[in-house]
């Protein structure tokens, strides 16, 4: 597993802020992290890098020289990584355009993506009623196709003491509409493309979420997160992450190469490997809106639509953080820690 001692992360952090930026204002780049160089597919463990995550990797006599990307920034090598556009969401890749719930309102082939979305994960359960319901599942606000559970929480609470509101945990885009909602806004378990319907399978209210700030033709604001919180009944939540148990308490350093796992609506169980650190990345919205995040944590290709919101644990079932974006090679999540301290809220006893 690849270590980045104290003095090279402290001086490829400080690099790396000094110039992402730029990268990012240039066309093809999607992101920019902490890694390992990538030759003929294989990680090299030794030759720690800044990875420039760029949509498609295109030849470098097809760029203008605004457009290259150097080879070295100030004494750190740089790997130029194509992985395809990052999106939260049911996002329809060729339109841009989030794919409603209302199937009613859908022709063409808006028809053939919704179909795609009601059928992935057909065969699981996930997608399935469940009282108490457990991480893993589907969920979704009122308006919103679906997501997945990440786990269920309650509020900082000091030791000893009795927790006043008990949580379901998930994406802002997943359970707050990506801001267009109301605090008390129903959340539907299952979500509504997979059949759950108001008021019958309200499980939750909506509580609390982190408005994601997206980015303007005059501002480009930073997000940490992409959560939000639904203040449910103790007997409706329940606290264990389907196949992977529950939190034993947060992983606060993660390590490039660790294995991580989630469970989510869409995929299942599925495992992936942490590639990246300190990611800052550009993550599209739909409809024109897209975000900028940083300090997040990149994986291997572990997810799907549907599967946003999913609890990333490592081995030991240990929180590691909050999926909620990806590309067709990478999984984008934020870091637990965040989560928990915007939210406000307490995932484990430790």
């Amino acid at each position: 597993m690849a270590k980045f001692n104290g003095e090279s992360l402290k001086m490829m952090t400080e690099v790396q802020s000094e110039v992402e930026s730029d990268l990012l204002n240039m066309e093809n780049v999607v992101g920019v992290a902490l890694g390992n160089k990538i030759k003929n597919g294989i990680e090299k463990e030794s030759d720690q890098v800044m990875t420039v995550f760029v949509d498609q990797k295109l030849p470098e006599d097809s760029l203008t020289s605004s457009q290259v990307i150097q080879k070295e920034y100030n004494g750190v090598k740089t790997d130029v990584v194509e992985i395809g556009e990052v999106f939260a969401g049911f996002i329809d890749p060729n339109t841009g355009v989030e794919v409603s719930v209302d199937v009613d309102n859908h022709v063409g082939q808006q028809e053939d993506i919704l179909e795609d979305v009601i059928q992935a994960g057909a065969a699981s359960n996930l997608k399935n009623r469940i009282r108490p319901a457990k991480g893993g599942y589907s969920c979704g606000h009122y308006k919103v196709t679906a997501g997945t559970i990440a786990t269920c929480c309650y509020d900082l609470t000091p030791f000893p003491g009795i927790p006043s509101k008990y949580y379901l945990l998930s994406n802002n885009h997943v359970i707050a509409n990506s801001n267009n909602c109301r605090i008390g806004d129903p959340i539907l378990q299952p979500g509504r493309v997979d059949g759950g319907t108001y008021p019958r399978d309200v499980i939750a209210r909506l509580s609390r979420y982190i408005p994601i700030k997206f980015i303007t033709s005059t501002s480009q604001p930073y997000n940490y997160v992409d959560a939000a919180i639904g203040e449910g009944n103790f007997q409706d939540l329940d606290r264990e992450i389907y196949w992977q148990g529950c939190v034993k308490k947060l992983y606060d350093a993660p390590k490039i190469g660790e294995i991580v796992q989630k469970t989510g609506r869409t995929t299942g169980f599925t495992t992936g490997k942490i590639t990246n650190i300190n990611a800052t990345v550009n993550v599209n919205y739909g409809s024109g809106r897209v975000a900028k995040f940083c300090k997040q944590i990149v994986t291997s290709r572990m997810s799907a639509p549907g599967d946003s919101g999913s609890l990333i644990m490592d081995r030991e079932e240990n929180a590691v953080g909050l999926l909620f974006a990806g590309s067709s090679t990478r999984t984008i999540v934020n870091n637990i820690l965040f989560v928990q301290s915007l939210l406000k809220i307490r995932l484990s006893e430790k």
